[in-house]
């Protein structure tokens, strides 16, 4: 009874698998009893036009010049630091300037600084005065980048004194567009600078130099060279074996 189960089994799988493939060949046969039937088609007469002959001439505009502006302002201030002025230590002033990265154009700032008679100013782009005057110095800040101008003031005589900061700054070029800046710093001389003609610092409080992220510097800084790393992995390699040998031993 088992054997007949299996020989019916094997027949209905067998009916399953080929009852498809029957189906598709009828499938074709039935196909190719069709009738093509093609359409033909009809002639029809088309007028020819001679072309128009159109002249290739192509006027190229001139880009119009692009506005030299800041997207953000940028930040340009005098801070005072020190006021007080005597043998020992110089009157210092910091101008720090700032341009923001997202701004395609530099920043020029023209600072003047209004002196009395018997005050010497120093800084890296400033002139200096003995008598009553004025000194000036110009400065570029490209996008992304600071500087910081520091201003030393020495005396030649003792007393109160008050000193003039005003500028103007600009993006790129465009000088029409400038801004303004000012700053009154008053300063109390104790006692008589050491040397006032001396650009030098007095002290070292102060450096008449500048400092800044665009790779400018007016002073020597001390020079730190890193380890570099091929000598760091060679050190590595060098105690990693020691210790393989030593276990060894």
């Amino acid at each position: 009874m088992n054997t007949k189960k299996l020989v019916a089994i094997c027949v209905v799988f067998l009916c399953i698998a080929v009852i498809p493939a029957i189906a598709q060949e009828n499938n074709t046969t039935a196909n190719g009893n069709e009738t093509n039937i093609t359409a033909t088609p009809t002639a029809t007469a088309t007028a020819t036009t001679e072309p128009t002959v159109v002249p290739n001439a192509t006027a190229t505009a001139e880009p119009a010049p692009t506005e030299a502006k800041f997207r953000t302002g940028p930040t340009v201030t005098l801070r005072p630091v020190n006021d007080v002025i005597d043998k020992s230590q110089d009157g210092l002033v910091e101008l720090y300037m700032y341009n923001p990265t997202v701004n395609d154009v530099t920043l020029t700032a023209d600072v003047q600084v209004s002196v009395p008679s018997g005050i010497h100013v120093y800084g890296t782009g400033f002139g200096s005065g003995g008598a009553a005057g004025t000194v000036a110095g110009t400065f570029t800040v490209p996008p992304g980048a600071t500087r910081t101008i520091n201003i030393n003031i020495k005396a030649e005589r003792t007393g109160p004194y008050t000193v003039h900061f005003t500028g103007l700054y600009w993006p790129g070029d465009d000088k029409d567009a400038f801004q303004q800046v000012s700053l009154t710093h008053p300063l109390t001389v104790n006692e008589p600078s050491s040397n006032p003609t001396n650009s030098k610092p007095t002290g070292g409080a102060g450096d008449s130099g500048e400092t800044g992220d665009s790779g400018e510097t007016g002073t020597d800084e001390a020079n730190e060279l890193p380890i570099p790393s091929g000598i760091l992995s060679v050190i590595a390699i060098v105690v990693a074996f020691s210790a393989l040998m030593i276990r060894k031993d």
